[in-house]
């Protein structure tokens, strides 16, 4: 069904995620009959094709539940620790209102005005402009922004991007996309150990042995590797066309509904004017970059960038929003800090004093004898 709101545009994102999701995980189990077949060819050796096919057909059926179960086991550790390990990968904290209440009281002020559950705030001491939401429920979403962030925009693009990352929690991105990265994880693994265990079992001759021995049999073991190596480099490819599928779309709603949130079209543009090309973390992966406001990671002509460009973002919401492009924009360094002088010590020398007056100049002989009116008559 052809979506033509906002609101239904977020439904319709949202089936085509559950959909892609469900597409991700049915790559496991390409990934482990692919896993079989390459164990059929190591142990049988030069088979017919069509036997090979079969045994690991029949592999596949018993290596399955474990795969479930090792799967689900995955998403479990990723649904308790999935914040901790982001927090140890970006160095965020959990902040209080006490020690950031500008910050807080923006998010608290558009939490309240749309009755949104309100996230835990957390600081990145970076000097890059980004921000991300995570969680996979109510009491783990987690709102974490940079301090670079928040030395570069004032008050009205703040709560824009906040709006961006609370719209990200409302519409279930952030849920969605933690999941999808978790089972790509499980892709990315599994498929390093599959290649690692064959070549490793290649190398040392174990296939090479035995394919002598065995030519008599059949000329199906190298047609039946090259099919379990196209297999599992479709899934891995297949995996992160999913991810990107899953990021792309979603900054352009998330961006709408910021607009929504905060009824400012022009504080999200010059948010995303300011955070262009500004916003790497140089301690996040990719996983990370993926959920932030704008991830400057990319490569083979924007092919495999998570983001839409923030021009196309723009553009959108000024043809979409009414809002108006400054263009890029420029940050003013921050101020330097002045460093205050040491107090004076009871056993420090005493700083020398000063002139006063035009008048007041000490005597170069003996500055003792200066008065107001200059040196004393001898």
């Amino acid at each position: 069904m052809a979506a033509y709101g906002l609101y239904t545009h977020i439904q319709s994102n949202r089936r085509r995620s559950i959909a892609l999701l469900i597409g991700l995980f049915f790559l496991i189990y390409v990934l482990v009959y692919a896993g079989a077949l390459l164990a059929e060819v190591l142990s049988v050796g030069n088979a017919p094709l069509d036997y090979l096919m079969r045994a690991a057909a029949y592999d596949f059926v018993k290596a399955a539940p474990f795969a479930t179960i090792g799967t689900i086991v995955w998403v479990a550790i990723a649904y308790k620790f999935h914040q901790s390990m982001i927090d140890a990968v970006t160095g965020a904290h959990q902040v209080t209102r006490a020690e950031e209440p500008r910050l807080y009281n923006l998010l608290e002020n558009l939490c309240i005005s749309r009755g949104i559950p309100m996230p835990t705030l957390r600081i990145a001491d970076d000097d890059a402009l980004n921000a991300f939401a995570t969680g996979l429920n109510e009491k783990q979403y987690s709102i974490t922004v940079t301090r670079g962030l928040l030395a570069a925009l004032n008050d009205q693009e703040i709560e824009a991007v906040l709006g961006h990352e609370l719209t990200h929690i409302r519409n279930g991105d952030v849920r969605m996309l933690v999941i999808a990265v978790v089972i790509a994880g499980v892709i990315s693994f599994f498929g390093e150990m599959v290649f690692r265990l064959f070549f490793q079992n290649a190398f040392y001759g174990g296939f090479g042995r035995r394919r002598d021995n065995d030519d008599r049999k059949g000329g199906g073991a190298a047609i039946a590797m090259l099919i379990a190596i196209a297999l599992i480099v479709v899934a891995w490819v297949l995996s992160v066309v999913i991810r990107f599928a899953l990021s792309r779309q979603r900054e352009y709603l998330a961006d709408a509904g910021s607009v929504e949130l905060t009824k400012n079209p022009d504080a999200m543009i010059s948010a995303l004017r300011k955070i262009e090309n500004r916003g790497e973390l140089a301690s996040a992966n990719s996983a990370v970059m993926e959920m932030c406001v704008d991830n400057p990671r990319e490569g083979f002509g924007d092919i495999f960038a998570t983001h839409p460009s923030v021009d196309a973002r723009v553009a959108a919401l000024v043809k979409f929003a009414g809002g108006h492009d400054p263009g890029p924009l420029a940050i003013d360094p921050p101020a330097q800090q002045q460093v205050p002088a040491p107090e004076q010590g009871p056993w420090d020398p005493a700083p020398p004093q000063q002139p006063s007056g035009p008048w007041d100049s000490p005597s170069v002989d003996n500055p003792a004898d200066s008065g107001p009116w200059g040196s004393k008559p001898r």
